[in-house]
């Protein structure tokens, strides 16, 4: 698979404007997709930020597999992240993350309530991967529509600051890929989830790496939706989707069985899932 450039002059762009408003606020919450945890994070994140306070917020957690969201939490805990697993369509999460906010500024809140001030006003950025969450996450904390969401990468255009309550304020940001991808299997992962546009990346592909790992990882209802036998546990990848797309009817359109599984995967009718796996990260 040839290597994806990433609207370069566009993430140059956020870039900078991350760094330029960093001094601006207290705090950043690092969006990334419960789903895959390690693939959806900037790896250039560390570099932009620096040492600023962070909070890490996995969201999208009620399409994770629940056993490994756990076990990121417990990953992302020991590097001395605030970490929790969010869905930002649910109404307690403002709540969950200006209780996180305030844990990790204890300091500048005692500094503040020393100084006279009682209520703190903690000021913060979201920062995320496309199609990460972060304009639902937003309207969320304000409790109305600030933001512009959609189901697709690249919606958020600009920056604005948002006022949420009396103890959080946002400042938006576009979201940033970085410029190109050395690992073609985080290409795969985040095309599946829908990270990245569906034309950047060949569908044969990544319904090749889809199947084969839901097959792996989490049979039970793979096997069920697509009446897949043992015979058929036999075949390559390839053959198998062969098979499959005659099986559905849909002759030789295998175009037609790669849109199925891929919406099949993100619309979770194939369960709860995760595509990084923690004994990975721990080699």
């Amino acid at each position: 698979m040839a290597t994806i450039q990433w609207f370069p002059g566009h993430m140059s762009k956020a870039r900078r404007q991350v760094q330029e408003n960093l001094k601006y606020v207290d705090f950043v919450i690092e969006l990334v997709d419960a789903r895959l945890p390690i693939s959806s994070r900037n790896p250039m994140l560390d570099q932009i930020i620096g040492d600023k306070p962070r909070i890490i917020a996995l969201n999208k957690a009620d399409l994770a597999d629940s056993n490994s969201v756990a076990q990121w939490i417990e990953y992302f805990e020991e590097q001395g992240f605030v970490t929790l697993a969010i869905n930002s369509k649910e109404e307690y999460t403002a709540k969950r993350l200006t209780v996180a906010a305030k844990r990790l500024m204890a300091e500048k809140v005692a500094h503040d309530k020393e100084r006279g001030i009682a209520n703190t006003t903690l000021r913060t950025m979201i920062i995320g991967i496309p199609n990460a969450g972060k304009s639902t996450l937003m309207n969320r904390l304000a409790g109305k529509k600030v933001a512009v969401t959609g189901n697709r990468p690249g919606v958020t255009k600009g920056q604005q600051w948002i006022r949420t309550n009396k103890e959080l304020e946002l400042l938006d940001t576009p979201g940033i890929l970085w410029p190109k991808f050395e690992d073609q299997l985080v290409g795969l992962k985040l095309a599946l989830t829908g990270a990245i546009k569906d034309d950047l990346l060949p569908m044969d592909e990544v319904t090749i790496f889809g199947l084969k790992y839901f097959i792996t990882h989490y049979p039970t209802l793979t096997l069920k939706r697509y009446r897949i036998t043992e015979e058929d546990l036999e075949l390559s990848t390839p053959e198998l989707i062969m098979a499959l797309t005659q099986r559905f009817g849909f002759r030789d359109d295998y175009d037609r069985f790669y849109a199925m599984f891929v919406k099949d995967v993100r619309d979770g009718k194939l369960g709860s899932f995760c595509l990084d796996l923690i004994k990975e990260q721990q080699k």
